[in-house]
């Protein structure tokens, strides 16, 4: 494990592996460099890149602040690819994926983008999060009432049954997401705009002009198979790719290869 500092004096953990142009790899929520799919991910690429794994600030044994604010996570990007080189391709997963678009935004260092199935509620496919949710997350997290943080985020975030987010805390991983719930806050600023039902609150990156790759499951939801789709059509050097028999939970070995032709 190494780190670097980031424009606010937080420490930034991140693990490199491989040889090749820097390519940095950007978590969704309650994820981190040693828990979720950015590790198995990382292996299959490294023949070809640099590959760059971190913990986003909160998370792991990455260091934070009290106050949040998206910026200061995406000076955290910075810092890494400053430590990389100067250049780096970066790819994004979930919120992640949105986190990666905000960089995009203002670092002209990002050469390539990647992007998987960001959060993006962009019609009436499934209902919009509710307008009350920002609030309830962190006023759950302030009162440190982290399995109801998880569960409120399933449940109204994700969208799962709630027969299935009340049997989660039997899980094994209940702990390790308990542990990092107090960071979907910082998800939940990433993406709560981009959730409410309409497509044009993705304009916001129509002047993203870096060369875009934007993926998606071809078995996810219709939800977020449509918010991709609008996401392609907004940003102005985009390809989209549907990955056959894919879901949200992508595997890295159909993955690695569309992201390796893409950044070639």
């Amino acid at each position: 494990m190494k780190t670097v500092t980031s424009k606010d004096g937080t420490r930034i953990a991140y693990d490199r592996i491989g040889e090749g142009a820097p390519l940095i790899l950007v978590d969704g929520a309650l994820c981190s460099r040693t828990n979720g799919p950015n590790g198995a991910l990382a292996a299959l690429l490294k023949q070809h890149y640099t590959v760059y794994t971190y913990d986003r600030r909160g998370r792991g044994e990455s260091g934070d602040q009290a106050t949040y604010d998206v910026e200061r996570e995406v000076e955290d990007l910075d810092a890494l690819i400053r430590e990389a080189g100067g250049t780096a391709f970066v790819y994004g997963i979930s919120s992640g994926a949105a986190l990666a678009l905000d960089a995009a935004l203002r670092l002209p260092s990002i050469r390539k983008l990647a992007l998987y199935e960001a959060p993006f509620v962009t019609d009436g496919s499934r209902e919009p999060v509710p307008g009350e949710y920002e609030r309830r997350m962190e006023t759950l997290i302030r009162e440190e009432r982290r399995g109801d943080a998880v569960k409120l985020f399933m449940r109204k975030g994700v969208g799962l049954p709630a027969p299935i987010v009340a049997i989660m805390p039997l899980m094994p991983a209940w702990s390790e997401l308990k542990a990092v719930a107090h960071t979907l806050a910082y998800d939940t600023r990433l993406t709560i705009d981009q959730q409410q039902g309409r497509k044009e609150t993705l304009g916001r990156w129509s002047a993203v002009r870096t060369p875009a790759l934007v993926a998606v499951g071809g078995k996810s939801p219709a939800w977020m198979r449509h918010g991709m789709d609008s996401l392609a059509q907004t940003l102005p050097n985009a390809q989209h790719r549907t990955l056959p028999g894919q879901t949200h939970i992508v595997k890295p070995a159909a993955l690695a290869p569309v992201l390796t032709e893409f950044f070639q």
